[in-house]
């Protein structure tokens, strides 16, 4: 006991100050704790455990479910949104990256030129099919300074990804067919969508233009150079390219990589939980599905808060859907997060 070791420096002829900060302590609080009779040492507060400490058992299961085959290769972000849609709530996002951080099981996975041109327009979605944005990316091929490209259009309000192809070449004429196949499956009237690119010469064609305009298509342009004004694809691309599936080296074959955007699309449309809308699927925002899941998870989380409040030191967490979403927004309204 501190006091007793203090007593006993004292005694042997040291100063009480001295033996107090050996000990890491105030003088006054050994004289004090002296005073009142403590027989503990009380610097490291109370010994209960405060009542929304998980029990080994809750703590244990948050581990078993962040390794198992389901989820570990994905973050809480991830994983609380897919317990919830299964009707169970174990643990909130915060207490499952805490407890993985002290388990040492986080590991991380994964600027634009100055322009003076003018700001493109904002553009707003309320729903899907509003507000298209597309662009095309390059993907390795065997062939050094040869490219693999991938055109891919993403619906702003819902994020999913309404339109894909595989060519090797960049093609006005390719990019039309895919655009102009989207528009059909998606059941797109005159003047009801807009669609956002940058300025590349499949974007800016003359076919391109006259196709669009027969469609009753809108067209908007980001400024030369200023990859931030269509952000949406960007984000897209990087996502996409972090995949663990995403090959270190090049593709063997325009065929492997149209298998590959194939499977990704796939994921990134029905298992994907994008943070920016709520941890849904962008097919469930597209399709609707989102309003129920998202109402699901709010009951799920107001009854887990009534079962046990003292673990609730203030609202639920927030699963509303976001109603609006803004292209290009003017600077007073700038997003947050796009990715």
């Amino acid at each position: 006991m501190i006091i007793d070791l203090v007593s006993e420096a004292v005694d042997s002829g040291a100063r009480q100050s001295k033996a107090c900060g050996l000990l890491g302590i105030a003088a006054r609080t050994v004289q004090r704790w002296v005073d009142q009779d403590i027989g503990v040492d009380r610097r490291k507060g109370h010994d209960e455990a405060p009542k929304n400490k998980l029990s080994p058992e809750e703590r244990s299961e948050v581990i078993e479910i962040a390794n198992s085959p389901e989820f570990r290769d994905v973050s809480p972000k991830q994983i609380v949104p897919r317990l919830a849609d299964k009707g169970r709530f174990v643990a909130s996002e915060s207490t499952f990256f805490r407890v993985l951080r002290e388990e040492h099981l986080m590991k991380h996975r994964r600027s634009a030129n100055p322009s003076t041109s003018k700001r493109p327009r904002e553009l707003e979605a309320t729903g899907p099919n509003q507000v298209w944005t597309w662009d095309i990316t390059y993907l390795k091929s065997p062939v050094t300074g040869m490219f693999y490209y991938l055109y891919l259009v993403v619906d702003v309000f819902s994020r999913k990804i309404v339109a894909k192809a595989t060519h090797d070449v960049e093609c006005q004429l390719k990019a039309v067919a895919m655009l102009v196949a989207a528009c059909s499956t998606e059941g797109i009237t005159m003047d009801s969508l807009t669609i956002h690119s940058d300025n590349g010469s499949p974007m800016r064609g003359a076919i391109m233009k006259a196709t669009l305009e027969k469609l009753g298509v809108h067209q908007s342009f980001s400024r030369p150079g200023v990859s931030d004004d269509n952000p949406y694809s960007e984000s897209l691309f990087g996502t996409l390219k972090a995949r663990p599936e995403y090959p270190s080296g090049p593709f063997e074959s325009l065929d492997a990589a149209d298998a590959w955007a194939e499977r990704m699309v796939f994921w990134y449309n029905n298992v994907h939980r994008h943070g920016w809308i709520s941890f849904v699927t962008p097919a469930q925002r597209h399709s609707g599905e989102d309003v129920a899941i998202l109402e699901a998870r709010h009951k799920l989380y107001e009854a887990a808060r009534t079962k046990n409040p003292e673990r609730w030191s203030g609202k639920t967490r927030n699963w509303d859907r976001k109603e609006v979403v803004t292209l290009n927004p003017a600077p007073s309204k700038q997003a947050v997060a796009i990715s």
